[in-house]
């Protein structure tokens, strides 16, 4: 989860949901909702769809479910957290309707459109975008993404190697996350325009952002000084 303080809604009695927890449930999640590892080939699929964190370490009721139908009564939980779990699922309007279904408000996160473009996680199937009061998405089987595989390839691996300078200063772009207090539409992208953001605010890089302004002071010191010096010895001629 990038912006766990935009949840903001949490009573102190509410009793919260959490699907999809991975190795960093949040605290105030009750009981977690967690697909059956039995639907995975094998512990390193398993591992890649919780993005290589931990297995979840808790003494809260964990719930394993088939993917379908949540196994919970109608409103049984106040609140839910979905922090990057739709980008997985097979059928986003199908899971969006059980969130809906099983609590009253709740909060949900995943990746953009930019992320997807420069990583292209295999496990994500889905590239989705709020737009409004609608969740749109579009399967990325559908566009030409994946043609991009050996370019992708090189920024996927520098990821894993933690270089993570690409991503911290726009990860308002690369992520995205509400709270919501009633069910939003869900419908298909009709092109991938709808994924993006229309207008975009990314600030000039200056020295003060990157700790260059010790380096560029040496640097004028050096040419004043070159400059002084000529002058110095035309004067002394």
């Amino acid at each position: 989860m990038f912006f766990p303080k935009k949840i903001t809604g949490i009573k102190e009695s509410d009793k919260v949901l959490e699907v999809g927890p991975g190795g960093l449930p949040h605290p105030r999640a009750d009981v977690f909702l967690d697909l059956d590892p039995k639907h995975f080939k094998d512990s390193i699929e398993e591992s890649r769809q919780r993005g290589l964190a931990d297995k979840i370490k808790t003494d809260k009721p964990i719930v394993y479910y088939d993917g379908g139908k949540f196994p919970f009564k109608d409103k049984e939980f106040d609140y839910v957290i979905c922090s990057h779990v739709v980008e997985h699922v097979p059928d986003p309007r199908s899971f969006c309707k059980e969130l809906f279904r099983v609590a009253k408000r709740g909060y949900i996160e995943y990746p953009t459109v930019y992320y997807d473009y420069m990583y292209n996680f295999d496990v994500h199937p889905n590239l989705v975008k709020m737009a409004g009061d609608t969740l749109v998405k579009k399967k990325k089987k559908e566009t030409s993404l994946d043609e991009w595989l050996p370019v992708q390839k090189f920024f996927f691996e520098t990821l894993e190697a933690q270089h993570v300078q690409l991503i911290d200063p726009f990860e308002h772009y690369y992520f995205e996350g509400f709270q919501w207090e009633k069910p939003f539409k869900v419908r298909k992208a009709k092109n991938i325009k709808e994924l993006t953001w229309d207008k975009l605010t990314i600030p000039r890089r200056s020295p003060e952002m990157t700790g260059e302004i010790p380096a560029i002071r040496t640097l004028v010191k050096r040419k004043i000084n070159r400059a002084l010096s000529r002058v110095m010895g035309a004067k002394n001629k």
